[in-house]
């Protein structure tokens, strides 16, 4: 089977698409390929700057607007800001084992920046989104495990690496329910869930610890680039996939991309769908599927 490639994306002259966190890593990657196969691209970045300074490398129909998923405030000012229809958005902006933080409404910094913030953005969009949804999860979700009752590490001692693979495990419990939800009210949008595998970026380089030193390593010397990370997006946010797929490397964490299969946790209904309605409720976004 063909290795599949950015050469491979059809022309997306015509199309726009939204990418959070594409100033950087993984996003600014996946812009980059969108961009330059002619697609509009917003790029929803939390530093203005960063994001004009990554959109002057591209073509000129980027544009660069503010999104930070840690607030619900701006995550609606951004919303708000989309008055036009939208052919794919990208959740890909994370944040990974952080110290323990609050987002502005009070929420564990990873699962209201990873989790919640993306789940109210696409909420706020999903009326105007026209083909699909690609959420962007990590290989750390195998390791995860999401508590409804304390999601926000308040009664918890805070863990940060285990935060982590809760927000990665609630993003794909999150895809598929909204891809589930899509099909049944009958909408032609499809909601796919993809994972880089191992790449050099600046995620991992905010732990504040030694772990920051041997990551940096580790990005060094095994990491695949940015460019090659992003392929698993690029091929879901192009590529006409079942709903509700999940893609990734074709190997466990480096390589080409392919249709994959997420932990057994990731697939549970039941879970899945208490947690919507736990984020709808702490949002207080509800969705139109």
């Amino acid at each position: 089977m063909a290795k599949w490639t950015a050469a491979d994306i059809p022309a997306q002259s015509g199309r726009t698409v939204v990418v959070t966190g594409a100033n950087s890593g993984v996003g600014l990657a996946t812009a980059e390929a969108l961009a330059a196969a002619g697609a509009r691209v917003i790029l929803a970045c939390r530093n203005i700057d960063k994001g004009k300074a990554a959109a002057a490398t591209m073509a000129d129909t980027v544009e660069v607007r503010a999104l930070d998923l840690a607030s619900l405030a701006s995550v609606r000012e951004f919303a708000e800001s989309i008055d036009e229809p939208i052919d794919v958005l990208v959740n890909n902006a994370g944040v990974m084992a952080v110290p323990h933080r609050r987002t502005a409404e009070g929420f564990e910094m990873q699962i209201g920046t990873n989790h919640f913030g993306h789940f109210a953005l696409t909420g706020l969009l999903l009326d105007r989104v026209r083909s699909r949804v690609v959420t962007v999860s990590s290989s750390f979700h195998w390791f995860g495990r999401v508590n409804l009752d304390d999601l926000n590490w308040e009664h918890r001692r805070y863990r940060r690496w285990a935060a982590y693979e809760q927000s990665k495990l609630a993003n794909l419990l999150f895809a598929y329910e909204l891809a589930r939800r899509l099909e049944s009210a009958g909408s032609p949008v499809r909601s796919y869930a993809v994972h880089p595998g191992y790449v050099s970026t600046n995620l991992m380089s905010h732990t504040e610890t030694l772990m920051d030193t041997v990551m940096g390593l580790g990005n060094r010397l095994i990491a695949q680039s940015p460019a090659l990370g992003a392929l698993p997006t690029l091929y879901a946010a192009t590529t006409d996939l079942p709903n509700g797929s999940f893609a990734g490397p074709g190997g466990m964490m480096w390589g080409y991309p392919k249709m994959t299969r997420s932990s057994p946790a990731s697939y549970d209904r039941e879970k899945a769908a208490a947690l919507w309605s736990l984020s709808e409720k702490l949002t207080d976004v509800t969705f139109s599927c």
